[in-house]
């Protein structure tokens, strides 16, 4: 049977076309605010269904007749060369525009054109509030996509409409970004960032953080599909997903849809298997598709390097629960709190990271890293061998590689990660236990049927071997295991201490 839905992995989710699970669902606080004519920002990393939850709701508002609402995008704003004047009449073009999609004509905003005053947002919105019989919902997607005066120009025009509300100004505006208004600042010159206790940042009354989806959501989500196809995702199934997705909304669409139409080539008849969610993990590593790619592009911002070297070093931080940069990358979408541990998000995450930090010298590890070499005659792999070369091929390129990397912090660990994956790719598999403050990573290798444990540790004073041979014996105690391999890298450079 042809489904006429599918799991969508591009823009924003519509019933009719796509399985989705209501996005509004618990989101009492959002109707709670606009009841008391509050203004809130609703935050969340990049396709978690933001803007799936802006249109649903504006749609409702306008449905049950007591507000005017619309849902716009001031991202035409967001650049830093942009005067304000032109900024205001881009985000006003914005709002007027979709209005359309929102509302009956006679609750459309004034024409842009015909205009009579200055064209600043504050008295567009003031004029066309002063006009509506019913409070206006404001959601305004993408303000953290403007800079410095202009920024501060759009929330300084908000607050002091926030005065005259409800008779003359929207009633209720949610300001809707990736980040919490917090982050705003760091968008702007520093003069403009202490403005006291008049500043624009203060504009909020609550902050609302899309969280991701837990085991029972997923199920939901997939037993739509089952509903229309008859075509099973299995508990054992959903489990492994959520492992490997940590409930990311994008992710939990792009498995499945990399499973049942890639994969599976949309036939319904055949049985979901675990090995088609390790398939689909391993498809969208690879292929590194558009979400996946503007994440690991942040990977370049200093305050995201600094996290994510001391996750993959095991490194502690100095920080509290308002640590800026620890929130920011939170924000993200990269990293979470698990128990006491900073650790990266999912599992998807946990192995793109590191894969795609090291991918240049995946590269240009040429005939140190085949396979062949390292097999036995029974196609087992010879770990000892492989780690004497990779011992010789560290001491030849380690410090020349070290110098031009950009993840120095982290360089050593992930120049073995490189050598690896070059051999394992010929039919293996990696798994990484990575934690801020651990003192070690650790490598779980699964090859022909055996499992190597590697523990890898910077050797930062005398204690640093029997410190890691202690964590490793405890590690292969909670595997089961008698058997491992620690890894401690020297930090001192040669010049300190030679090689021999």
């Amino acid at each position: 049977m042809k489904s006429k839905r599918y799991f969508n992995t591009t823009g924003f989710c519509m019933p009719d076309t796509h399985y989705m699970i209501d996005p509004l669902r618990n989101q009492k606080i959002i109707f709670d605010l606009i009841e008391k004519k509050q203004y809130f920002t609703i935050h969340a990393p990049r396709q978690t269904g933001k803007t799936t939850l802006l249109h649903e709701l504006a749609h409702r508002l306008n449905k049950e007749g007591k507000y005017v609402s619309v849902v716009f995008s001031v991202e035409s704003a967001g650049y830093r060369s942009i005067t304000e004047e032109t900024a205001n009449s881009k985000i006003i073009d914005s709002l007027y525009r979709n209005s359309k999609n929102f509302l009956l004509k006679e609750y459309y905003p004034p024409l842009p054109e015909t205009y009579k005053k200055k064209l600043t947002l504050e008295n567009y919105l003031s004029d066309w509030s002063e006009n509506m019989e019913k409070p206006i919902v404001l959601l305004l997607d993408e303000i953290d996509s403007l800079y410095d005066d202009v920024l501060v120009s759009i929330l300084r025009q908000l607050r002091n409409g926030f005065q005259i509300r409800p008779k003359r100004f929207p009633s209720t505006v949610a300001l809707v970004g990736l980040r919490d208004v917090r982050e705003y600042k760091t968008k702007v010159r520093p003069s403009e960032a202490s403005l006291g206790s008049g500043s624009p940042f203060n504009i909020k009354a609550e902050s609302i953080l899309l969280g991701t989806w837990t085991k029972e959501e997923i199920t939901e989500l997939y037993s739509q599909h089952t509903k229309d196809t008859g075509q099973v995702f299995s508990k054992e199934m959903i489990n492994r997903i959520y492992e490997l997705t940590g409930g990311q909304p994008w992710l939990v669409n792009a498995v499945a849809n990399e499973i049942v139409e890639k994969i599976l080539k949309s036939d319904f008849t055949k049985k979901i298997t675990l090995a088609h969610a390790e398939e689909a993990k391993e498809n969208l590593i690879k292929r590194r598709d558009t979400h996946l790619d503007s994440l690991l592009d942040k990977l370049k911002e200093p305050r995201v390097k600094n996290i994510v070297s001391a996750i993959i070093n095991g490194d502690t931080l100095i920080y509290d629960t308002f640590n800026d940069d620890l929130l920011y990358v939170m924000d993200l979408g990269l990293i979470r709190k698990e128990k006491y541990d900073i650790v990266f998000s999912n599992e998807i995450y946990r192995e793109i990271i590191p894969r795609v930090l090291n991918f240049a010298l995946q590269e240009n590890i040429k005939e140190e890293g085949t396979t062949s070499w390292y097999l036995n005659p029974d196609g087992k792999l010879d770990m000892d061998k492989l780690l004497k070369a990779f011992q010789k091929f560290y001491r030849r390129n380690s410090e020349h590689w070290m110098e031009r990397f950009d993840y120095k912090e982290a360089g050593h660990g992930l120049l073995l990660m490189a050598f690896l994956q070059r051999v394992i790719n010929g039919g293996g598999r990696i798994d990484r236990e990575m934690a801020v403050g651990r003192g070690r990573t650790d490598l779980t290798i699964e090859f022909a049927g055996e499992t190597f444990v590697l523990e890898l540790k910077l050797k930062r004073d005398s204690d640093s071997k029997e410190d890691g041979l202690d964590q490793i014996s405890r590690y292969l105690d909670t595997l089961g295991m008698t058997k491992g391999y620690l890894i401690l890298f020297e930090i001192k450079p040669s010049s300190i201490i030679p090689w021999e």
